[in-house]
């Protein structure tokens, strides 16, 4: 009998198992499904506000086969024919040219995307999407066109601002690229081969990449393909939160990673393009590099940041406010300088005639300097006067290597003030390791492990005192440049 309740309390135990699986696997899925994320709100809310963008050029002379040109990206004959295919003639009257048979006939460059920014008409885009061109046709969603007014367009952050004659326009709400996640959903809405408004989704997949002198790109891995230049990159909450700009394609199509414009960076460029219809940016003129883990850990920094001295403008900001090379810019105008690619971008935004304080790291101690930022003029970087003549080596020396594999030589005092250093050794010659951290011939070494070079003398004497289990830098110049070169000596017997 007891035999036979056991049996019973078990099956009626399994048989309430199964029922519960039954009833909770769909309750389950539809949870799940509720996560997932629906677009179809969102795009019908901003979708309005993004535009296409075709520009054209005035066709120069009459010379035979002069005709359409390709759009942006469209430089195989069989994409032309999916475009040709896909893309209709529009209809109505075409542009107006300057007379026929006599040239200036309008002739088509590329296509792009935009969004409108304001309902008064301003709308943003790339600056490729628009550089060269004679005209720009804005195409909203309800098929309007309107001819576009370039306001202002910058080369180095790749923003645009074009201006159409509307009121009332739909326009986009401005998000907070801070307060993105990696891993957040986004989607972009663009003219992908001119096709209109197409939508288009994936996550973030990192923030603050550096692919240019003065952004910090957003990556995704939402399909970008040539004529999402300048779209949107929207958050879920229907905010623009970045530009399309960029791919990386080993074939010109989307392979999974695409480049955005953070909107707060292209927003401070858009408000001084409709003030004054250029960019001002700062400038302290000197050259920077990365400060590696290999370079600090030997210099006594704490942790690898900062931006690295490579060179310093003669008569510069940088110059004049005390900065030498080899410095280490940790801070500037109060902010951390993690990354040597932060520094452009917090000069090229501090007001041209500013004083700020800088702080650097020099011979292994913090010091405190003033500068005083003036305004970028020239395209080109602030790198120095060019390349000087080296020395030549002493081809009459015939001393050994020392442990780190080269021969060096005093400077002359001519040498010296021709160079605008104070002290330092001409490499003569150069073999074993040195050699293969990337040492010349004709090099000069300013500084080993923070410690000045002075003479030849001094500086072998250094070298033989130096722990060989440990690596070492050196403040190496070349031509107008300097950099911290790490190496290990070389060990007993090599």
């Amino acid at each position: 009998m007891a035999n036979m309740k056991r049996l019973y309390l078990a099956c009626l135990t399994a048989l309430t198992l199964a029922f519960g699986l039954g009833v909770s696997a769909p309750a389950a899925h539809a949870q799940a499904s509720r996560e997932l994320p629906d677009f179809a709100d969102l795009v019908e809310r901003t979708g309005p506000a993004v535009v296409n963008i075709r520009t054209t050029s005035k066709a120069r002379g009459n010379a035979p086969g002069a005709g359409p040109q390709v759009p942006e990206g469209m430089d195989d004959s069989e994409l032309y024919d999916f475009f040709r295919r896909f893309m209709p003639p529009r209809q109505g009257p075409a542009p107006r040219g300057r007379g026929e048979g006599g040239g200036g006939s309008e002739v088509p460059r590329g296509v792009g995307s935009g969004f409108i920014i304001s309902a008064d008409g301003f709308l943003l885009t790339n600056h490729h999407v628009v550089e060269g061109a004679d005209e720009i046709y804005v195409t909203l969603t309800d098929k309007r066109e309107f001819k576009g007014k370039l306001i202002g367009s910058d080369r180095r952050t790749d923003v645009a601002l074009v201006k159409i004659d509307s009121n009332g326009l739909p326009s986009l709400r401005i998000g907070d690229p801070a307060r993105l996640r990696v891993g957040e959903w986004v989607v972009a809405i663009g003219s992908p081969f001119g096709l209109d408004n197409t939508v288009t989704a994936g996550i973030v997949s990192a923030k603050g990449r550096d692919t240019g002198d003065y952004l910090p790109f957003i990556q995704t891995d939402v399909a970008v393909n040539p004529g999402n230049s300048g779209g949107p990159l929207i958050n879920l909450r229907g905010e623009v939160v970045g530009i399309n700009s960029q791919i990386y394609s080993r074939t010109g199509g989307f392979m999974g990673i695409s480049f955005a414009i953070p909107i707060d960076e292209a927003m401070r460029v858009g408000d001084q393009l409709r003030a004054s219809g250029r960019v001002t940016r700062g400038r302290i003129g000197v050259g920077i590099a990365e400060v590696t883990k290999d370079v600090a850990e030997p210099l006594g920094l704490p942790r690898a940041s900062g931006a690295l001295v490579r060179n310093v403008e003669t008569g510069g900001p940088a110059d004049k406010a005390g900065i030498e090379v080899g410095d280490i810019i940790l801070r500037f105008d109060g902010k951390p300088i993690e990354r040597s690619s932060d520094l452009p971008r917090l000069v090229g935004n501090t007001r041209p005639g500013n004083k700020v304080p800088v702080t650097v790291w020099r011979k292994g101690a913090n010091r405190e300097l003033s500068i005083t930022v003036v305004e970028m003029q020239a395209e080109t970087a602030a790198a120095g006067q060019g390349a000087r003549p080296q020395s030549a080596p002493n081809q009459g020396s015939a001393a050994a290597a020392n442990v780190m594999g080269f021969v060096v030589s005093d400077l002359s005092e001519e040498r010296k003030s021709q160079l605008r250093i104070r002290n330092g050794v001409l490499v003569d010659s150069v073999e074993g390791q040195a050699g293969r951290a990337g040492i010349r011939q004709g090099d000069v070494i300013l500084s080993i492990n923070n410690q000045d070079v002075t003479g030849a003398r001094q500086f072998n004497e250094a070298v033989a005192k130096l722990d060989r289990s440990k690596t070492h830098v050196m403040l190496v110049r070349r031509g107008d440049s300097a950099q911290f070169i790490p190496i290990r000596p070389m060990a007993s017997g090599q």
